[in-house]
């Protein structure tokens, strides 16, 4: 059996952090500087700061494109340099996969293969895939954790959490506590490709009537902490695609099916999936869609669901106490009325899609600066108002949200977003979503020391 490749140790930690604490500190002192008047280093310097996190493969680089939707986390330069990371880090060497396999399948993993591709098909945040062919003639992704991902993982945390709190002490509009703990619990979970494994199988469960999008069973057998092997999905990068051209019926439908792959899930089982970005599917030849990556998955609380669908109607009819009814089945707390004010200033960028039963763009402005303006103004809003602290099941919905917003805006397509949003909320009811979303999880065969909480 191979050595296990994965120092977790104090050394590990310390040599990523050697890595890290200069991105980190930087940013910290540049994010004060911007506070105080200073400059900050302007585009140029995010453009180093990108390059460096793609280069560091992942985790801290998860962190920084999380903190770029939440309006004010980082100055605009850092914003806009972050919402474009894409999870493309340099793939490690055939060595490295032999090495990896080995220590995952013994020593005889190679029979387990008819064929196995030497080179990368993929590289992600915090592994890296490669296309085979099973004994059986099945075709399969195996995707492998780099080496040192848990050291990783927890030396960022920490730098995260130092970069934050050196913010924090500048500015009180949006506390994030709550939005690292989420995020490290996230990332904790990532790093077990067991846990995604089970998550995969939820995602087959949920979206079993929805014929427009496939999502690929694990392998079980051949699938381990840090070895993931998948069903192969053919499909195209909807990126090349869009770039090559599709018809108005292929960028509906290929809208459609994002639509119901995100939110089926969310608002029939309470379960949502926590980045849409377009590494993370692509297109069938029908224009559906196939799903690939399952690391970031939530499974939240019935009631917030239905507080989602409240505020929903909250803003449809102007309705103030609803909505902070809304906000708090969310999570927030010690709302004013001129907090809820705000809130629904932000609430309204995510649901305004929504709202009209009639065909339109995602964005009906023609200023692709709309959101960040209204982000901005909220901040101000909420810095005048006290500040908010944004509880943790906020985090990945207002990511899908915006993640969502910007694919379909890159598609140029316009759907009747209403009907869409319609046809999944309007039966709902918050019983039979709790026991949908418990028949899910039992399907989905969660590991004993990973089961997600209900």
């Amino acid at each position: 059996m191979a050595r296990d490749m994965d120092n977790t140790g104090v050394f590990g930690e310390l040599r990523r952090m050697v890595q890290t604490t200069g991105t980190v500190g930087g940013i910290a002192a540049r994010l004060a500087g911007n506070k105080i008047g200073l400059r900050s280093g302007g585009a140029s310097h995010a453009e180093d700061l990108k390059s460096m996190l793609g280069g560091l493969k992942g985790p801290l680089m998860k962190a920084a494109q999380l903190l770029a939707t939440i309006p004010g986390a980082l100055p605009d330069e850092y914003a806009d340099e972050l919402a474009q990371l894409q999870s493309n880090a340099p793939p490690m060497g055939w060595s490295f996969v032999r090495r990896r396999m080995t220590a995952e399948l013994g020593p005889g993993w190679e029979k387990n293969f008819r064929s196995f591709g030497r080179e990368a098909a993929a590289a992600a945040s915090l592994g890296q895939v490669h296309q085979a062919v099973l004994a059986d003639g099945r075709r399969v992704a195996c995707k492998l954790q780099y080496p040192d991902m848990k050291a990783a993982v927890e030396a960022d945390l920490r730098q995260f959490r130092m970069a934050i709190g050196v913010y924090h002490k500048l500015d009180n509009a949006i506390r994030q506590d709550d939005v690292v703990e989420e995020l490290s619990e996230r990332l904790r979970e990532e790093l077990d490709y067991r846990h995604e494994a089970a998550n995969m199988r939820l995602y087959h469960a949920v979206l079993a009537d929805c014929p427009e999008v496939t999502v690929p069973l694990p392998i079980d057998e051949l699938c381990t902490q840090r070895l993931l092997t998948m069903e192969w999905v053919q499909g195209q990068n909807l990126n090349a695609a869009i770039k090559a051209g599709l018809t108005e019926e292929q960028k509906k439908r290929i809208a459609r099916a994002l639509f119901r792959a995100w939110y089926v899930p969310l608002y029939q089982y309470g379960v949502v999936h926590g980045d849409p970005h377009m590494g993370n599917f692509t297109m069938r030849e029908d224009a559906g869609l196939n799903l690939l990556d399952f690391g970031a998955i939530r499974i939240f609380q019935p009631s917030f669901i239905k507080g989602n669908i409240d505020l929903y109607y909250a803003l449809r009819n102007k309705d103030m106490d609803m909505a902070a009814h809304a906000y708090e089945a969310w999570g927030f707390r010690d709302l004013t009325r001129e907090k809820v004010a705000v809130l629904n200033e932000w609430a309204g960028l995510l649901y305004a899609p929504l709202m009209v039963d009639e065909e339109r763009y995602i964005q009906d402005d023609n200023n692709p600066a709309l959101g960040r303006e209204i982000l901005s103004k909220v901040h101000e809003g909420l810095q005048k108002a006290g500040g908010v602290r944004l509880p943790r099941e906020f985090v990945l919905v207002d990511r899908s949200a915006l993640g969502l917003g910007s694919v379909f805006m890159r598609l140029k397509v316009k759907m009747n977003w209403y009907q869409l949003f319609h046809e999944i909320v309007q039966d709902f009811d918050e019983q039979a979503l709790a026991q949908r979303q418990q028949a899910a999880i039992k399907a989905a065969r969660f590991p004993p020391e990973t089961h997600p909480a209900s």
